[in-house]
């Protein structure tokens, strides 16, 4: 995985391309990942872990579309991605919002084990979404699943 990152940062670094990232069930784990890499400091802007949906909408995710879609739903990582990448003036932003098998007392719909992936491409408008369902024993294996599958994504993007 360490080459793994390490190329997308130096892909990024090449290419003056910036990320930024929202994050709610990973707890910030996928940027502390990047910054393990030497150079990250030259493409990561900021990042916000916003466990609660109080702290989503004030990082700009609209209060709607968490009213509708529910804060488990592609539609809220797409908001956090968009909000992060636009709140830092990054070229992408990463939001994921999802059930490590947890049961959560304030929002009790979702299904457990599945997370919401969001890309945004700022330079292009658009998103790239990914539905991942982890299946690790551990939070700490869930959370490296999903890493792999974004730095895998942002290796077919960049």
């Amino acid at each position: 995985m360490d080459f793994k990152l390490s190329k997308v940062i130096e892909i990024l670094t090449l290419k003056k391309k910036t990320l930024s990232t929202m994050e709610s069930c990973t707890g910030g784990f996928i940027v502390s990942s990047f910054t393990n890499v030497d150079g990250a400091s030259n493409v990561i802007k900021y990042s916000a872990v916003t466990y609660c949906n109080d702290f989503k909408i004030k990082m700009g995710v609209p209060a709607d579309i968490i009213d509708k879609y529910t804060v488990y739903s592609k539609e809220t990582a797409r908001a956090m991605a968009c909000a992060i990448s636009n709140f830092s003036s990054s070229d992408y932003g990463v939001g994921i919002t999802g059930k490590l098998g947890t049961i959560d007392k304030n929002n009790k719909t979702g299904d457990d084990n599945e997370v919401f992936v969001s890309i945004y491409d700022k330079a292009n408008d658009n998103y790239l979404d990914l539905d991942i369902f982890v299946n690790g024993l551990s939070r700490k294996e869930c959370k490296n699943q999903i890493l792999g599958v974004i730095v895998d994504k942002f290796l077919e993007i960049i």
